[in-house]
């Protein structure tokens, strides 16, 4: 198998996160990728139509792509239980969707940022954008600590990344305060070899 990979790229990092931890990892060839929405650069245009990463090649059917299908086919290749069944599946399910709707709010912020011309930037879309991660972050601290002290599945995995994703473009946001469950479970989980293996670069 053939992953489009960038090192900086949280939704990359989630599927590099399942490889580590199914054990598939020798299994797949890293081919390294670039780009942005304006200008794809050497994104896997022939793979993921969309212009995104990560995708992976398989000999056997289509390039796949979005990360949850991905690490939902790994999950499945590997026998790994990842996904949990029911009624556990559907917690997993919607804490990965939320972990990954943080994700694309901080990515946009980035976005506004690095893209778009400075007179052109809007800070009041940007905050906008943070106010969703507050309040998902927020609701992982009251709803979800139980969960993430149960078995490791996607959800957990989908989150650590997007926290690791925080941390490394909108640090000075400083996250954790106010949420200490919160802040507690990611240092621990943080530590795992899988998530210290797939720390993107500093810069």
């Amino acid at each position: 198998m053939r992953l489009y990979h960038s090192p900086t790229s949280p939704y990359v990092r989630k599927c590099m996160v399942v490889l580590h931890e199914t054990g598939l990892l020798s299994q797949v060839a890293l081919i390294a990728t670039a780009g942005t929405p304006v200008d794809p650069g050497s994104m896997p245009l022939e793979q993921n139509p969309l212009g995104k990463i990560p995708a992976l090649e398989r000999d056997d059917g289509p390039a796949l792509y979005d990360s949850r299908v991905i690490c939902r086919y790994l999950d499945a290749r590997a026998g790994a239980g990842l996904y949990p069944a029911a009624p556990r599946l559907w917690d997993s399910l919607t804490l990965e969707a939320t972990a990954d709707g943080i994700l694309d709010a901080a990515l946009l912020m980035v976005y506004e940022s690095r893209i778009r011309p400075e007179a052109r930037r809007h800070e009041p879309w940007v905050e906008g954008q943070w106010a969703k991660i507050d309040r998902a972050l927020d609701a992982v601290e009251s709803r979800w600590i139980d969960h993430l002290a149960g078995p490791l599945d996607i959800a957990q995995i989908a989150l650590g990344c997007a926290l690791g994703y925080v941390d490394f473009r909108h640090d000075a946001r400083n996250w954790r305060d106010n949420r200490p469950r919160l802040a507690a479970w990611e240092a621990t989980f943080a530590a795992r070899p899988s998530m210290q293996a797939t720390r993107p670069p500093e810069g």
